[in-house]
């Protein structure tokens, strides 16, 4: 049998590299783990990543910088368009307070019995914190903000959807049993484990034109769901590829995780992603130095020196 163990990390192209760093290092008090490059394509774009204290898969947050290139996305229907993050039970007026006194608007509500509070990144993408009581991944500790306030990890995603229908059906074929929910015209699904950052709710939209797909400021690129083992990210390919959905990649190594994609009926990327023992955020820098040296592939390393100087400079 087949399965998803959860979700593994939530990828978005935002503006500023520096810009981006302070949102989610100052701001939110994640932990920057690492700094790397954008494997696709030719022009030199940083790959960003962000967690809290452990880094396990569905505690990642990763970011594509396309200011600098001026490539901008553009959001719609049909698409990727909320960032679901998970803190403590009880948190949501600390980070209210916070993000408020950082100048970011805040709006508070309630969506499938949590409570929630949503607010925007510099890049225009929509978050959500929810509130979620017993999720024991641990915040990261060296930041301002106190331990019981601190992020968890990811939630999961938000996805808009022209009709819904079609979606809800390609998660439940190919990545979970678990029960649909409903919440007015939004419709949610967990997707592996409890409080692994794999929820996915799709939220109806049909007065927006369709949403772009390409790498763009101001878009989410994709949610990474976490297969187990090769043999397992494997096994749910071909079993994708046999029901007939062929908008499906080849392997592709990722240095820290090798990784399928495959566009959804909603047309949101879905990633089928595998930390393999080659892999994982410790095989080209000790746990204690991560995030602090700019980490290349072995294909790219003979030009380090001229990828970044095509690189804003970042403090962090």
């Amino acid at each position: 049998m087949t399965f998803v163990a959860g979700g593994h990390h939530l990828t978005m192209c935002v503006g500023g590299a520096q810009e981006d760093v302070d949102f989610h290092t100052k701001l939110l008090g994640m932990r920057l783990i690492k700094r790397t490059v954008l494997f696709d394509g030719t022009t030199p774009v940083y790959h960003l990543y962000y967690s809290n204290q452990n880094g396990e898969p569905g505690s990642i947050l990763t970011t594509f910088p396309f200011g600098q290139a001026g490539i901008k996305g553009r959001r719609g229907t049909n698409q990727s368009k909320e960032i679901l993050l998970s803190v403590p039970e009880d948190s949501i007026d600390f980070w209210r307070r916070r993000l408020e006194n950082g100048n970011v608007e805040t709006r508070t509500l309630e969506r499938f019995g949590t409570e929630r509070l949503a607010f925007q990144h510099p890049a225009g993408i929509d978050y959500q914190f929810v509130a979620v009581a017993g999720d024991p991944r641990e915040g990261y500790r060296g930041t301002d903000v106190p331990q019981e306030f601190a992020i968890h990890g990811a939630y999961g995603m938000g996805v808009d959807c022209f009709s819904p229908e079609a979606n809800v059906e390609f998660i439940k074929d190919f990545f979970t049993h678990n029960d649909v929910l409903t919440d007015g015209d939004s419709y949610q699904v967990t997707i592996g484990a409890e409080n692994s950052g794999g929820v996915c709710e799709m939220n109806v939209n049909r007065h927006e034109s369709q949403g772009s797909w390409i790498y763009g400021d101001g878009t989410i690129h994709h949610f990474a769901l976490n297969m187990g083992d090769a043999e397992n990210q494997d096994a749910v390919k071909l079993e994708i590829e046999g029901s007939g959905y062929t908008d499906i990649s080849e392997l592709k190594d990722r240095k820290y995780f090798k990784s399928v994609y495959v566009r959804s009926p909603s047309g949101s990327l879905f990633e089928l992603a595998i930390t393999d023992e080659a892999g994982g955020w410790n095989c080209d820098e000790s746990p204690e130095e991560l995030g602090t040296k700019f980490q290349l592939p072995g294909k790219f390393e003979s030009r380090r020196e001229e990828i970044l100087s095509q690189l804003e400079t970042i403090e962090a």
